[in-house]
């Protein structure tokens, strides 16, 4: 066997519809579109999620909920995940930039320290919030929780 004589499997690969090339191919005169209509013309294209003039989903669904303009988005990263960042790379203070670093944070999060997890060492930890079990638990171990 050699380059020269590898095929595809039969029956995989099928030849193109030539539509437009005279009444003698069976594909002239209307060129598989049918007579008229906007679906015959050149650049129609459907709107998206036109069901054919049935009332379309989007429509028969309800409306319901809102969005809060002014939420808040907080990425939560818990005492245990710090415990361990800290005790793999022997890190004494904890910011923005470290996370990032390490993949928990992304550039534009803001970031809350939640309290789930134990401190064994005293840690410095630069957050955007925490919550009170959180700040408990890293002063406990002589650290602190400065809010930037």
């Amino acid at each position: 066997m050699d380059l020269s004589n590898l095929k595809p499997a039969a029956g995989s690969v099928k030849a193109r519809k030539r539509i437009g090339r005279g009444e003698g191919s069976g594909r002239g005169g209307t060129s598989t579109r049918g007579h008229k209509g906007a679906q015959s013309r050149s650049g129609y294209s459907r709107k998206i999620g036109y069901e054919g003039g049935q009332m379309p989903l989007y429509r028969r669904v309800p409306k319901y909920g809102f969005t809060n303009i002014n939420r808040v988005e907080y990425r939560s990263i818990n005492i245990d995940i710090i415990q361990a960042l800290v005790s793999a790379k022997n890190i004494e203070v904890v910011d923005i930039n470290v996370l990032i670093e390490n993949g928990l944070a992304s550039a534009n999060d803001r970031i809350k320290i939640l309290g789930r997890g134990e401190l064994t060492v005293k840690v410095d930890i630069k957050a955007n919030a925490f919550s009170a079990s959180a700040v408990k638990a890293i002063e406990a171990k002589g650290g602190q929780a400065i809010k930037i």
